[in-house]
């Protein structure tokens, strides 16, 4: 999460991580606008770079090569990034509507999502067909055929349906992969066909174009289907109609479908102007013909002033003038028209290091196209990927908007002007109320008062025969989503009550936003509080209160009481300690080690996105269900692992008990990415602190590079983390399979506790 000098006044939303967008992103980071926040939604942390994912079939590229990282560019541009699916916008209210969570306020709107192939519309497509977009799908689809085909149990007929040049490059590209494979295996590969409704294949390319092509799939062997529609698909088979022949069944254990592209069906419901496909008809400034807030780019959007094809290539090249627009309509100045080029550079490949070229009427091939094509390719990689530091400088500037009333004028200067301390620092009481007005946080027949009928302080009633469990947490956001920090936010509060064995009962949330406009602060504290609301409601919690204030920095925490039952004699039950651990018993910890470097470099723009999604999606998992099969067995000792690292909770297990502990290194599950920002160098800003409990541990005479590093990740401060448990040794599997069963996929048997040896250093490192 960035701190900002300005306050936010406008919101700028992208829906989709498209070429376009990329290109608007990294515009706005090397020139930002004081005031304005940028928010990306997309479903995913990596998007594929079009132009090079025949390279990537074929297995020239890894997946890095070809994937352009969202998140990354997104902490260059300084904007938000919000994995989430849209399925409508509600123009009158200016809010994007996302699956499972609270709409997305915005004051300028566009959308570059793309296309999809329109496989619906034939019986049979979408249950047996692979689409090529969305590509994420389609990779999945691939890396499952290739598999299949290594192991020997792959595809014997592979169908591609769709002749222009996506579906040809695409198929030549799996020909040359999969051909490779079977020659290196000494066995027969797939056969191919190409289903083509019109009556050449790379319909809108020259003749000369065509004419190789045509050859070159004659030579490789594929059957190709001239003037044929595909009418159905079942498992195993295509059924087609050629023009003037009666329609057939084709064998295709593998359908790929590369047609015509359409737009995303939510579309349909904005009110916007669509064409035949349902793509967003934009006039020359790629804004709107119905909404002067809305603009759209690449596939999805339908160019006014004359047809365009749906190529990457116009997609790459309206970044700029859709970025220069959207500034232009944020400052009220003259939008420019984007003037596409008539003719282009069209480079397709076939398979191998080898390429076809041609623009307008002329036609050129060879290996040097190829690398041609590589160049360029990796030029435009290199644009979003070495990315410079971003012009911050803006952001102490005054932020002005041309389209601001005189509420909002007033809001802004004293938003900008000097802030007071003290209760004046609190959020005013009609934005409080508006933000908080559509949660409804779950009702317990204890909260005597709660929100229901808000006073001073909550009243609980403790249920008879139960003791209560008090603990808080706070933090400041370290993401910039702010419905997911609410999420883990609250994840994280609950983990100290899941790790005494207690049932969680209220909470009083403390949150804090910066200052802005009424709109800006409602609408933040409001998706925070939902993410929030939305994990307490499922650990059976009641939110009962709080109080927020204004400060710096996005932060939030909460102060929870939990509940454990009573004997006859009083005492608690079922309660689990830090300490209580004995010799003998196997240490269990229940999430991968790694958050605090990750998310320190992902601060620094250096960790890949998806390394920060997956971390993310381990931080919102909750440890409820962890905790009552960790209570099962009998666990003597659980701490919950945050801030202090591994390292600083095991020693709290171990203090006073005289007991030491033997880790085994190549046991420790560790998030993906972890090991490789480590070695780059980067550390949270607590593993100085933490480093200095470093000394308890003893480890090999020699150790190993990676043991040098394991070593670091056992400091390394945890966010939302796991629960790490001391297990007697005979239920320590079986405890550790019950919970990967329950979705804990990272748990682990990490060592073992142990009489003390040397007191000055209880913590043995067994590396094997």
């Amino acid at each position: 999460m960035q701190a900002r000098s300005s306050p936010i006044l406008r919101d700028l939303v992208l829906v989709g991580g498209g070429h376009s967008h990329v290109g608007v992103l990294k515009a706005f980071g090397m020139q930002p606008v004081p005031g304005l926040r940028i928010t990306l939604i997309c479903t995913d942390a990596h998007t594929p770079y079009s132009g090079m994912l025949p390279g990537y079939v074929a297995g020239h590229y890894d997946y890095d090569a070809v994937h352009l990282d969202l998140v990354r560019l997104c902490v260059f541009a300084g904007a938000r990034f919000v994995r989430a699916e849209v399925s409508g916008i509600d123009r009158a209210e200016r809010k994007v509507q996302l699956q499972g969570r609270p709409p997305l306020d915005y004051d300028l709107l566009s959308i570059n999502t793309g296309s999809t192939p329109q496989a619906g519309q034939v019986p049979g497509a979408l249950a047996h067909a692979v689409s090529v977009k969305p590509i994420a799908q389609f990779n999945q689809r691939w890396m499952e055929v290739l598999s299949a085909v290594r192991a020997g149990a792959g595809p014997r007929q592979i169908a591609v349906v769709g002749a222009g040049a996506g579906g040809v490059e695409l198929l030549l590209a799996m020909h040359y992969r999969l051909h490779a494979e079977c020659a290196a295996q000494g066995r027969a590969a797939p056969q191919f066909a190409l289903y083509c409704a019109s009556p050449e294949v790379l319909p809108t390319h020259n003749r000369r174009v065509q004419a190789r092509f045509a050859a070159l799939l004659q030579a490789r062997q594929v059957q190709v289907y001239r003037s044929t529609r595909v009418l159905a698909v079942q498992a195993g088979a295509v059924q087609a109609v050629a023009q003037g022949a009666a329609a057939r069944w084709e064998a295709a254990d593998a359908v790929f479908w590369v047609t015509q592209a359409g737009a995303a069906a939510w579309l349909a419901g904005t009110g916007l102007a669509l064409d035949g496909d349902g793509c967003v008809r934009v006039n020359a400034f790629l804004q709107s013909e119905t909404d002067a807030r809305l603009f759209a780019a690449g596939d999805v959007a339908s160019f006014g002033p004359r047809p365009l094809e749906k190529a990457g290539v116009f997609a790459v090249r309206m970044g700029m003038p859709l970025a220069h627009n959207l500034r232009r309509a944020l400052l009220g100045q003259a939008l420019q028209p984007y003037r596409p080029q008539r003719r282009w550079l069209a480079l397709v490949s076939t398979g191998e290091r080898y390429a076809v070229g041609s623009r307008g009427a002329l036609s050129f091939a060879g290996a040097w196209v190829w690398r041609y094509k590589d160049w360029i390719d990796q030029r435009f990689m290199r644009r979003f990927s070495d990315l410079p530091p971003p012009m911050a400088a803006a952001a102490h500037a005054r932020a002005r908007f041309a389209d601001m009333d005189a509420l909002e004028q007033a809001q802004a200067q004293a938003a900008q002007a000097m802030r007071c301390g003290g209760c004046a620092a609190k959020v005013g009481a009609d934005v409080l109320g508006r933000a908080l007005a559509d949660l409804h946080p779950l009702r317990s027949p204890d909260v005597l008062i709660g929100l229901d009928a808000p006073d001073d302080a909550a009243l609980v009633r403790i249920p008879p025969g139960m003791a209560q469990v008090q603990t808080v947490d706070f933090f400041r956001a370290f993401v910039d989503d702010p419905y997911r920090f609410g999420q883990i936010a609250a994840n994280h509060a609950l983990g100290d009550i899941w790790a005494m064995g207690a049932q969680a009962h209220t909470a009083a949330a403390i949150a804090i936003v910066p200052p802005g406009l009424d709109r800006q602060t409602q609408s933040l504290l409001g998706q925070m509080m939902h993410g929030a609301v939305q994990v307490l409601d499922a650990a059976g919690c009641s939110l009962v209160g709080g109080h927020s204030g204004e400060g710096p920095e996005l932060s939030l925490g909460f102060s929870l009481t939990g509940l454990v039952p009573l004997d006859a004699q009083g005492q608690p039950q079922q309660l689990m300690r830090k300490t209580g651990a004995q010799a003998g018993d196997m240490l269990v910890l229940t999430k991968a080690l790694g958050t605090g470097t990750l998310f320190a470099a992902h601060a620094l723009g250096q960790a890949r996105g998806r390394w920060v999604e997956a971390a993310l999606d381990s931080m919102a998992q909750s440890s409820q269900g962890a905790a009552q099969t960790l209570a099962l067995p009998g666990a003597r000792a659980c701490p919950a692992v945050t801030g202090f690292g591994l390292l600083g909770h095991l020693l709290e297990m171990l203090h006073g008990a005289r007991l030491g502990a033997q880790l085994d290194m190549a046991a420790l599950p560790l998030l993906d990415g972890a090991l490789a920002c480590l070695q780059a160098g980067v550390r949270s800003s607590l593993h100085t602190a933490n480093a200095r409990r470093a000394s308890a541990l003893s480890s090999p005479d020699a150790p190993s590079p990676q043991a040098l590093l394991l070593r670091d990740i056992l400091i390394d401060p945890q966010t939302a983390g796991g629960l790490l448990a001391s297990v007697p040794a005979a239920q320590a599997q079986a405890c550790v399979a019950a919970l990967r069963a329950q979705g804990y996929t990272h748990s682990a048997v990490i060592g073992r506790v142990r009489e003390i040896g040397d007191w000055r250093t209880p913590v043995a490192l067994v590396e094997q």
